[in-house]
This record gives structure tokens, C-alpha cells and sequence, in this order.
């Protein structure tokens, strides 16, 4: 149950610049966390959302391509590789931190995923497609970056004055 006293961090906070420290302690205020994120993300539309956003700076990621949107999926303390036969693939990209903005941005296909659920049991997977996109995105969020620090920086103060007014 969603206790709504999350709100989503909006570009240029600089709270979204803090790296994500490492989840030790897989208790029942992780998964309520991971709950409430998912339905703020719910809310607003979006397809995945970090701890980050939600300005909670721990290596958690909420996730949820599925059409329905009845898939959620959780990723605690992702990490990733980029595999040797990689190419890059060019998605538009939007974000919840910066709300009305889309940019095409390269990034991998293929990667290596190991992640954590939200018992603490270990997962390796190598995802494709949209869910690579959103995985670099969303794990980008944890590293403090910002898919506006793959566009111009004209364009990105262009967005920056929008967004603070």
C-alpha cells in the first residue's frame, strides 16, 4: 500500500547527482520502498524509476515494461558489463526527472546482468531490447547521471531554465 509521501526529484535538483550506496539489509522497508516507488511510477506513467529519483539514495530500481503493467520487476544492487559483440542500439528516451523531454540516445544492446532481489537472492541474466535500455537508464540514475548529460550542453540548459521555472 502506498503511503504517497514520495515525490520524484525533478532535473536540475542536484540530489539526482548522488551516487547510490549499496543495499545491505533486505527487510520489510525495502520491499515497502520498492512498493511505493512502483506506484508513483504508476502514476506518472513511466516504465522504471531509481531510489535516486525518489530521492532514497540506495541501488534500487523499479521496473515494469509490461503492457498491462501488472510485471514488476525489482533490481536491487544491478550491476552490469558490456558484452564484447555488443552494438549500439538508438531508443527516445524519456524520464520522469525531466518530465516532457525526450532524447534519441545510443547505448548498448547487449549486456551482462547480475542483480539482487528484494530477499537478497542473486539473479544473472543477459536482457535485450527495451529492458537493456531501461536497465543503462535507470542505472545511470544510481551513478548520479542524467540523460540530459548525453545531449548538447545548449539543449541541456535549455532544459534546465524550463524545468526551473
Amino acid at each position: 500500500m502506498a503511503t504517497n509521501t514520495l515525490k520524484i526529484l525533478k532535473f536540475p535538483d542536484p540530489r539526482l547527482r548522488t551516487v547510490a550506496k549499496k543495499v545491505t539489509k533486505f527487510d520489510k522497508s525495502l520491499e515497502n520502498l520498492a512498493h511505493d516507488m512502483l506506484d508513483i511510477m504508476y502514476k506518472d506513467n513511466g516504465i522504471g524509476l531509481a531510489a535516486t529519483q525518489v530521492d532514497h539514495h540506495i541501488r534500487l530500481i523499479v521496473m515494469d515494461l509490461s503492457d498491462e503493467r501488472n510485471e514488476p520487476m525489482y533490481f536491487v544492487n544491478p550491476e552490469y558489463k558490456i558484452l564484447d559483440n555488443h552494438s549500439l542500439f538508438s531508443f527516445e528516451e524519456g524520464c520522469l526527472s525531466v518530465p516532457g523531454f525526450n532524447e534519441v540516445i545510443s547505448r548498448p544492446d547487449k549486456i551482462d546482468l547480475t542483480w539482487q532481489d528484494l530477499q537478497g537472492n542473486t539473479h544473472n541474466d543477459s536482457p535485450d531490447g527495451l529492458l537493456t535500455v531501461c536497465i543503462q537508464h535507470e542505472m545511470d540514475h544510481l551513478e548520479g547521471k542524467l540523460m540530459v548529460d548525453y545531449i548538447s550542453p545548449i539543449k541541456r540548459d535549455r532544459i534546465r531554465k524550463k524545468l526551473s521555472k
